[in-house]
């Protein structure tokens, strides 16, 4: 669908083409035949003629508004063509929405569907040129050849395309006489088959046949090809690219645990990178295709249990040592060290993980163990080529890491003259001749066996034909290798977060710097790039956190502490000018804690005044504002951060009237732009505040309606715009599958976008993103979305559900369809019933944690269902810690709970055979439109059928 002002070009390998240049491209025009709208261009090339080409849409200024979303195509003139020879080319564009487009991605392509020889390597089906037709064929005025073309990436051993069609030449819908197709690279196959013009129009179908007599036919309608009787020269050759083999859309499911909390019977302390495999052979026994797991980078910042936090990268490309496996860091450890792992094993194996003596065990074995070893694994061809492939990331995080221990503090800034990167500083930091070389190779030591741990797991993953998904967080801790290497790609005046939503009133502050997107775009944006090339070392597929701030970013100023007072980043802010001319003029009572003594009053009770002497000045009669020491958010919490031995009633007093006064600070209306002072940004949900509250009724309209107009429409182009120039970016930087975590407050701009891109959404059932929902309904589910019924920042099925007796009722009555009372706990039937709807939802991934998927067995449920759950949103200092209660060894074991998992995934089609493939059914039947996936809706309600 195009509108005024764009138009379609084509651009390609050839100069004829532009060489891939759009301006110098060829321009397309438009006609409609019929309801279609069609889009032609004439070219004239030589005989012979070889080249790539992608249709691409342009604004009047040939700015790219988007690609579309397939390979490069590829097409041969054949030989034998006579000087003017017509040959019509019909193609489809390739929109990223369509099912087929996720299989070139590397989770289907390199994992999930991939040829396996007898060994277990991947083998993929050889490519071939399409086989030549004799010359003289083009030479007969009543033949026209015809190319028959279409991708399928999704083929199983032994399996061939085939085209079949009405007329004797194409077998006459005799599948034994099909006409095979050639595979003439990636996932292409095609052939020429010359027909008389009289037998025009044709009706044909693809088909895939294996070498056992079995045969898949395509999906859908007959395809219908008719010759242009209008066109002033008849066509010599026409290749019809029919697009992707149209078949049942694929889905699968699969499991999600973060690597610290696996436990098993090798591990010390927390989950660890060889732990993986045993989730695979898991994964594999339970019908699953896909492990998701939480960031894996390194994050030991503080070198404290607040590094637990998985999303603050101390580097984004180094690994969590917290995650290495010290007995296998050499095949001849001395029986002390042994004795050593065992011991901390016994100390550390509790029943959550212990963040600090965890890391400090490892890092303290394998110290002892690089002491051994060090001069043979440093000189090693194996480390030699890991260094070598490593050095841009490993030789800055190897400093860093010496100079964070050396000043006892990772705050570049408190480093004197090294706090400045440099690459003469770095040279001389990491120089085999320093005194401390070391300590510093001790770190390349450490990230050498974490890499082939985890590409051990990785590698183990995808021979079972397993995709490994990887988690991308959106922002660096501030004090990281990335902000003392590339300062200029980030805002360090600035704080990152989520505005308020589902999880906190108060919006979030995740305390890291926004990016300088301006800054990263003069190398298109190289650092991401790097990031994501070196995540598909592992990983193919990846979830993206907080995909909204691809389209704009909750920034405050690096002085708050919570998410109240943020503003986008971009964003187009309400002028001075506008808002006078609207009749509003006092800025200063609009955007400055609006603080009376009423308001005190109602906040502090009693306490008003001692509250008033102490953290405010009086500046007119009953009118507040705050002391110069007390300004910011930290600044209040600096002064009201009780002792650790204080008393707990203190504790709660001083928590009290922190909040109190965050509460005061935020009592405005509108955000004051500091870049520009005569710019504003309302502030969010203005309109619960005391300060809107006292406006006279002219200005709270008038304040409405810019509010509106802030948050739903005026700032939507601008941050479509802003995700079209990153986000193509990520994606075309690897072959990964991306998904995004797109919940919270949505733009009305997000959902198209990732659509046209190809970007996976997510839903969480408690977390609807239909408007007016109290629950997700699976059924209603998009096929480019992940399903799961909770995820890492919700509570887990069993704890939700004892949260909220009325919720859980309607839950149970509404979505689940039961007429009875729902039950006290979220017993296994309840468990059965929650995962069976979001296995048989249309999503193309049903990816569930590993603790609702153990809630099908009561054994497992024994454990408080509150000590399941991952992270609390609204706490900045969560301690990130469950660790599961039983070993993945003992939960290979128990046949019970794998078959009731494998039989959900069989029932709803996302099950594995046991060579990987997916399981199929036949095609689903027509179904009453009130009536789908065993589902049928009456007057709202959904109930099983």
């Amino acid at each position: 669908m195009t509108v005024w002002g764009q138009n379609l070009m084509v651009v390609g390998s050839d100069p004829i083409f532009g060489s891939w240049n759009i301006k110098q491209g060829i321009w397309m025009t438009p006609h409609h035949e019929g309801d279609v709208l069609v889009w032609q261009a004439f070219v004239s090339v030589p005989e012979a003629f070889e080249f790539e080409y992608r249709y691409c849409l342009v604004d009047e200024k040939l700015n790219v508004l988007k690609w579309e979303a397939l390979e490069k195509r590829k097409l041969a003139i054949p030989e034998g063509l006579a000087d003017g020879a017509v040959v019509d080319i019909l193609d489809n564009w390739q929109d990223g929405a369509a099912p087929e487009v996720l299989l070139s991605r590397a989770a289907f392509k390199k994992v999930i569907f991939q040829e396996v020889e007898e060994n277990g390597k991947p083998e993929p089906h050889g490519a071939r040129p399409t086989p030549s037709l004799h010359p003289d064929v083009f030479e007969s005025p009543d033949t026209v050849v015809v190319r028959f073309k279409v991708h399928i990436a999704r083929l199983e051993r032994g399996q061939s395309v085939y085209v079949a069609g009405n007329r004797q030449e194409l077998g006459g819908w005799d599948n034994t006489r099909a006409v095979p197709l050639v595979q003439t690279g990636g996932s292409t196959w095609e052939v020429d088959v010359p027909l008389s013009r009289a037998l025009f129009p044709i009706q044909y179908k693809y088909l895939l046949k294996d070498n056992k007599g079995g045969v898949v036919p395509e999906e859908g309608a007959d395809i219908e090809l008719a010759l242009d009787t209008t066109a002033r020269k008849p066509s010599t050759m026409i290749v019809v690219n029919d697009g992707h083999f149209r078949s049942i859309p694929w889905k699968g499911a699969g499991v999600a645990v973060p690597v610290f909390s696996i436990r098993t019977e090798e591990d010390v302390g927390s989950g660890e990178f060889l732990d993986l495999k045993l989730v695979v052979d898991l994964a594999v026994k339970s019908g699953l295709h896909l492990v998701q797991l939480l960031p894996v980078n390194d994050t030991s910042v503080n070198m404290m249990w607040w590094d637990s936090y998985p999303y603050s990268s101390l580097s984004v490309f180094a690994l969590h040592p917290l995650y290495l496996r010290v007995q296998a860091l050499s095949d001849n450890l001395p029986e002390a060290i042994k004795s050593e792992i065992e011991a901390a094993r016994r100390t550390l194996n509790k029943e959550a993980v212990e963040y600090e003596g965890t890391l400090k065990a490892k890092l303290g074995i394998a110290k002892k163990v690089y002491l051994l070893e060090k001069d043979r694994v440093l000189k090693s061809a194996d480390f030699s080529t890991f260094f070598d492939e490593n050095k841009g990331w490993l030789r800055p995080y190897a400093a860093f890491c010496f100079l964070r221990d050396l000043f006892g503090t990772a705050n570049h800034s408190q480093w004197g003259a090294l706090g400045e990167f440099s690459q003469k500083t770095l040279d001389r930091l990491v120089s085999p001749e320093a005194d401390h070389y070391g300590t510093v190779a001790f770190h390349y030591y450490v990230q050498y066996h974490l890499y082939k741990q985890l590409k051990e797991a990785a590698d183990y993953a995808r021979a079972n034909r397993v995709v490994f998904k990887g988690d991308l967080p959106i922002g660096v801790d501030r004090n990281s290798v990335d902000t003392w290497q590339f300062p200029t790609l980030f805002r360090m005046n600035t704080s990152t977060g989520a505005p308020p939503d589902y999880f906190d009133p108060n919006g979030q502050n995740w305390g890291f710097p926004t990016y300088n997107w301006e800054e990263m775009a003069k190398d298109n944006y190289a650092w991401w790039r790097m990031r994501l090339t070196q995540m598909s070392k592992f990983f193919s597929a990846y979830r993206i956190d907080h995909i909204l701030g691809f389209f704009r970013i909750w920034e405050m100023p690096d002085h708050a502490c919570t998410g109240i007072r943020g503003k986008f980043r971009p964003a187009l802010p309400l002028t001075q000018k506008e808002l006078e001319g609207h009749g509003l003029w006092d800025f200063n009572r609009l955007s400055q804690p609006y603080i009376r003594t009423h308001i005190l009053q109602d906040a502090f009770g009693a306490q008003w005044k001692e509250i008033a002497s102490k953290f405010l000045n009086e500046f007119q009669e009953m009118c507040y504002e705050f002391k110069e020491e007390y300004s910011t958010e930290k600044k209040i919490a600096a002064a009201l951060t009780p002792r650790p031995d204080s008393p707990d009633w203190l504790k709660k007093e001083l928590d009290e009237t922190k909040k109190g006064l965050f509460k005061l600070m935020s009592n405005i209306c509108l955000i004051r732009d500091p870049e520009d002072p005569a710019a504003f940004h309302p502030r969010f949900n203005l309109q619960s505040t005391s300060n809107y509250g006292d406006l006279d009724e002219h200005s709270k309209a008038v304040l409405q309606a810019l509010y509106t107009d802030y948050y739903f429409g005026r700032q939507e182009q601008l941050w479509r715009e802003n995700a079209l120039k990153t986000l193509p970016v990520l994606m075309n930087a690897s072959d990964m599958l991306a998904c995004g975590e797109d919940l919270g407050l949505i733009p009305a701009c997000v959902p198209p976008v990732l659509s046209e891109l190809g970007l996976l959404g997510l839903r969480i059932q408690r977390m609807p993103s239909k408007p007016g929902q109290e629950f997700g309904l699976p059924v209603e589910y998009e096929y480019m979305t992940v399903c799961a019924p909770s995820c890492h920042d919700t509570s887990t099925m069993r704890a939700w559900w004892e949260e909220d007796k009325e919720r859980r009722d309607r839950f149970f009555r509404n979505v689940l369809g039961f007429s009875s009372a729902a039950p006290d706990k979220c017993d296994p039937d309840v468990s059965r019933a929650i995962v069976q709807q979001h296995m048989e939802a249309p999503s193309v991934w049903a990816i569930f944690p590993l603790q609702d998927l153990m809630a099908l067995k009561a054994e497992y449920s024994a454990r408080p269902s509150k000590e399941e759950t991952i992270n609390d949103p609204t706490n900045p200092k969560h301690y990130w810690r469950f660790r599961l209660h039983v070993t993945i060894e003992k939960l290979l074991g128990d046949k019970e709970l794998t078959g009731g998992i494998k039989e959900l995934t069989v029932a709803s089609h996302r099950a594995a055979e046991e060579g990987g493939a997916q399981e199929r059914g036949p095609a689903p039947a027509k179904v009453h439109p009130y009536m789908a996936n065993g589902t049928v809706k009456e007057n709202g309600v959904m109930h099983q059928v």
